[in-house]
């Protein structure tokens, strides 16, 4: 994985523009700590930060082709995992030659041949650029499931795109300037934010499974991906081999790497199958165990609570499951005021305020694994597209008409300033009904198929986006690579047409998961029920960001203050019995939603944010 930034601007000369492309880069350095580089022209100029995975000598960036009287540079982050077959149709096709085995040069050669249509062919995480020379426009896209970041910046006779804010706002044509609208996303939807919307005036996220064309009579943008609904044809039975086969190919083709990778294991489903899986074919391929990671806190077996959300904890589940493929198991324990002293990095990290302790957990966590690896991959996606949370279960949840990660405005409307924000509840109404009216159905649905279609969109451009957000931002803090295989695309276009029925085999979730992968996993790992990314439960943490949340409300200067309503923010920190329902999703209690105040705190002071 990498980091990316460009800047293309039709008038000026950007050839005296290299210290502030430096700058913007440097920002990266995180995300590509192995190499760098950067290509110029006067009106374009490109940075590359590269974390080293495959092909060290072959895959080097900025990348430049020229073939058939044109001639095309390109930047770009991600994995494709399907290089190979690309590969072979382009020799076929175009008498394409190859100097090297990265999926580098095979994405610039797949451009240079099919232009926008190349992206139809790609299995992968990406999001890259292209200057074409010839035509002097620029081509942007992303991946279909919006792994990989890419934020932009349009002005008059240019535009300026990077993988992270931090980088654009390196820039001095860009002010972080917020309005209404970034508070209606701060505070009565984060840390989720509508797709495309950077919070910063002007700047923009590519959404996922779209591209942008950038020249200098326009600049117009489309979607390359739709989930389309279609008939289900399959039998039960077809269905669990179907899903046998895509799991176990997507999981295999993601475990090409020129460097060692290891797998994360919370002893749950998702991390269970693709650790099995990848320990299989470790051994059959290279005669050896693969190595798995997992994370608990200080004290947690004293503190846990069970609960809707969270009913058990992971430690025994991962023994079971390590023992059982014999992996070499390393337990991280994080401290508890670690995890508090990182929000403030892990917002850096973000660029916006996040999950709190859940994302600084992650960020240690990947600080541990990198310290042995490079490449790891993990189980996220699985339990939105197989209907694996609480609201697909419920009824009352699923057919209520609001995001159910997130259900009452009213905590959150409390904690800001009485009319601050116009129209709150038309804000979110519309986000909501925005994306639900976008899920294709068929005409024969019946009505619980329609909402699990609808279900099955918002989870995918809302809380799924939350955490790749969180997943790539803090993996990549440390120069980590997190691959993920259920979000290949192929499981989730078949996983959106497939009956409830089949989906909940045996009533429960992910059923068709759990018996497609039956015959492979321990009998405990099968029935186990769903249970998210741990959290702290240790006084330690509440107690700590407690005492900073007060810290910050008797700072009449921080910039926070002027939207807070002191008194409900208070009350938290004295009641923290008052956030009956998680903050967000399902881990976000009172301590969290204090740590997203903390994180917002740190967001106004660094970024200096303009309202």
């Amino acid at each position: 994985m990498c980091g990316i930034v460009g800047w293309v601007d039709y008038k000026e000369d950007l050839s005296e523009k290299l210290p502030v492309i430096d700058k913007m880069s440097q920002t990266l350095l995180n995300r590509g700590p192995d190499e760098s580089g950067v290509y110029k022209e006067r009106h374009v100029l490109f940075a590359h930060r590269r974390l080293i995975v495959v092909d060290p000598e072959g895959g080097k960036q900025p990348m430049t082709f020229i073939g058939n009287g044109d001639k095309y540079t390109l930047i770009y982050n991600g994995e494709i995992y399907n290089t190979k077959e690309i590969k072979e149709k382009l020799k076929l096709e175009g008498n394409y030659e190859f100097e090297s085995h990265s999926d580098t040069e095979v994405i610039l050669k797949a451009y240079a041949h099919w232009k926008e249509n190349c992206l139809e062919y790609l299995n992968g995480i990406f999001a890259f650029a292209v200057w074409d020379h010839n035509r002097q426009s620029l081509f942007l896209a992303r991946d279909r499931m919006g792994v990989k970041p890419l934020f932009y910046y349009c002005y008059s006779n240019g535009i300026i795109f990077a993988s992270e804010i931090k980088t654009l706002l390196a820039n001095p044509l860009i002010k972080p300037i917020i309005n209404e609208d970034s508070l209606n996303e701060l505070f009565l939807l984060g840390p989720a934010r509508t797709s495309g919307f950077g919070i910063i005036k002007g700047i923009y996220e590519l959404e996922r499974a779209e591209y942008l064309q950038f020249n200098k009579e326009k600049t117009y943008k489309k979607v390359y991906w739709l989930l389309k609904a279609q008939e289900f044809c399959d039998t039960k039975n077809e269905a669990i081999e179907k899903i046998r086969f895509l799991v176990y190919d997507a999981i295999e083709r993601q475990l090409v790497s020129d460097v060692d990778l290891c797998c994360f294991l919370s002893g749950g489903l998702d991390s269970s199958i693709i650790s099995k899986i990848s320990s299989d074919y470790y051994k059959k391929n290279f005669n050896k165990n693969i190595t798995t990671y997992s994370v608990d806190y200080s004290d947690n077996k004293k503190y846990f609570a069970k609960s809707l959300f969270q009913p058990n904890s992971d430690s025994e589940y991962v023994k079971v499951m390590s023992d059982y493929i014999q992996s070499d198991q390393k337990n991280i324990t994080l401290d508890n005021l670690s995890l508090a002293n990182t929000l403030d990095e892990a917002l850096f990290a973000r660029d916006l305020p996040g999950m709190g302790d859940i994302d600084s957990s992650l960020l240690l966590f990947c600080k541990e694994v990198k310290k042995n690896f490079t490449v790891v991959l993990s189980g996220e996606c699985s339990d939105e597209i197989f209907g694996g949370y609480p609201w697909y279960h419920n009824e009352e949840m699923l057919f209520s008409e609001c995001f159910p990660w997130s259900r009452s405005l009213e905590l959150r409307k409390s904690i800001v300033k009485k009319g601050l924000l116009s129209k709150p509840e038309e804000y979110v109404k519309v986000r909501y009904e925005d994306t639900k009216n976008k899920a294709d159905k068929l005409s024969n649905d019946s009505k619980l198929d329609k909402r699990i279609r609808e279900m099955f969109l918002l989870n995918l451009d809302w809380f799924m986006q939350v955490l790749l957000d969180r997943k790539d931002r803090m993996s990549m803090r440390t120069g980590l690579e997190v691959r993920v295989p259920f979000c290949d695309h192929r499981i989730v276009e078949y996983a959106y047409n497939m009956p409830w029925h089949i989906k909940s085999l045996g009533g429960r979730e992910k059923g068709i998961v759990r018996e497609a992968m039956s015959e492979i996993l321990p009998e405990s790992i099968v029935k186990r029920k769903k249970s998210p990314y741990p959290k702290t439960y240790s006084p330690i943490y509440s107690k700590n960001v407690s005492t900073r949340v007060f810290s910050i409300l008797n700072q009449k200067n921080r910039t926070i203050n002027k939207f807070l309503d002191r008194d409900t923010v208070v009350s938290i920190v004295e009641k923290p019995g008052k956030i009956t329902s998680p903050w967000y999703g399902q881990l976000m209690g009172a301590p969290q939603a204090l740590a997203y105040i903390i994180q917002l705190d740190t967001w106004f002071e660094n970024y200096g944010i303009i309202f």
